[in-house]
């Protein structure tokens, strides 16, 4: 017999990441900040007859038509998000935002290794007075760029999930029940370090003498926590670290209660990336990067006449741009292609199933958006179990935006 089960009505296919408005704000700055300087240098050039300024703000413009492809990835993910002609929502748009601009990337690094070889072969005079100026303000757009692009992570804390923690998860919270009422007992880590918290489900305060908790972990580790009293509610004097899983014997009153938790298992590495900002990012950094070194070399061409090096560390320019652009073009290739983007979570998802002697006979995962992760799991169980009770046992996951369970029950 098998059973099949598809996601609820009313689903939601929205895997956009968690800063995706955010880090639409902040490319749409780059583009303004970009074109006013490609603006500057052109009309600039062209009133003071500077061919060399004149040339920057040209590649300036390729600049910002970079930060533009992404900019208008970010809106039209965010516009069609819940759009049901894409199965699987628009998470993926801007990795193909930034396959565009790796392959954007490769093309500009493969020009600049031209150029560069060709001046090498036939050196041209450089007019350093215009040329060092220029690569000077290059240089000092790019890092703005990339203040304004990395800016507004503000992650409330960091313990090691690489997620945002912007509102309370009640998955960290349980009660318990005591001969003095209902007490709840949870893990809270909104905006602040970890912590446990007691609170008396009838409202009224609780004596920090009456609490403590011992923690034991898998590997043996045991920790006590004591308690200070808040406002309604005691909280653990000593910051609980990761990871949080444990069981905790809880000390109410004079009796002991054992509480389990388990660590939210998240998507991590190229499962979690921006790929669309991480390609704005590396357009700026490549910039930048060229700009540092052709400073480098005009002052030691001018310094000491070596008119080879100003071509010279235009080819390492062009070796770490097109680097960049060949990572770039693997990872959000791979996503395109629907390769597994989280090994590690594939085989935590495996042993998750079979740990109970369940087979686990295919698995396909891959990822929807940033952080968002979909699967198709067929398994095999001799056991009366429905695919709720999977659903149950994947619950720690919470990257599994869309999941799909089959069982096949063998006699």
């Amino acid at each position: 017999m098998q059973n099949e089960t598809r996601p609820e009505a009313g689903h939601s296919h929205v895997f956009l990441g968690a800063d995706h408005e955010r880090s639409e704000r902040r490319t749409w700055w780059v583009i303004w900040l970009c074109g006013a300087m490609m603006v500057t240098e052109i009309v600039g050039g062209w009133l003071f007859g500077s061919i060399a300024l004149v040339a920057d703000g040209l590649h300036m413009s390729t600049h910002a038509g970079a930060m533009l492809l992404a900019a208008l990835a970010y809106r039209y993910a965010r516009q069609h998000a819940k759009d049901p002609r894409f199965s699987f929502g628009t998470g993926k748009l801007g990795d193909l935002a930034g396959f565009t601009s790796a392959i954007i990337l490769a093309m500009i690094a493969l020009l600049i290794g031209f150029e560069a070889v060709s001046r090498l072969l036939s050196p041209v005079p450089i007019h350093f007075a215009e040329a060092i100026p220029i690569a000077c303000l290059g240089l000092v757009v790019n890092i703005v760029s990339a203040l304004l692009l990395s800016g507004g992570h503000d992650h409330g804390h960091s313990h090691g999930h690489g997620h945002h923690h912007g509102h309370h998860d009640h998955d960290d919270e349980r009660i318990i029940e005591t001969d003095s009422g209902e007490i709840r007992l949870e893990v809270f880590e909104d905006r602040v370090p970890p912590r446990f918290r007691l609170r008396a489900a009838s409202g009224l305060g609780l004596p920090a003498d009456a609490a403590m908790i011992e923690t034991l972990r898998p590997g043996g580790t045991r920790q006590s926590f004591g308690f200070v009293a808040c406002d309604g509610y005691l909280e653990s004097t000593d910051e609980i670290p990761e990871p949080h899983e444990f069981t905790a014997s809880v000390k109410l009153f004079g009796q002991t209660y054992d509480v389990a938790f388990e660590e939210h298992e998240h998507a991590s590495g190229a499962a979690g990336r921006d790929n669309n900002m991480r390609a704005a990012v590396v357009h700026v950094a490549a910039d930048a990067a060229v700009s540092v070194l052709v400073i480098v070399g005009l002052l030691l061409a001018r310094a000491f006449g070596w008119l080879w090096m100003d071509p010279l560390v235009g080819i390492v320019g062009a070796a770490v741009i097109a680097s960049w652009a060949v990572g770039l073009i693997r990872d959000t290739g791979g996503i395109l292609l629907d390769m597994t983007p989280d090994r590690g979570m594939e085989q935590k998802l495996r042993d998750a199933i079979e740990r109970d002697g369940d087979e686990l006979t295919d698995l396909h995962l891959w990822r929807l958006g940033p952080g968002h992760l979909g699967a198709i799991l067929s398994i095999t169980t001799h056991h009366a179990r429905t695919a709720s009770y999977y659903r149950e046992c994947l619950a720690r996951f919470k990257s599994l935006s869309h999941l799909t369970i089959e069982v096949q029950e063998m006699p």
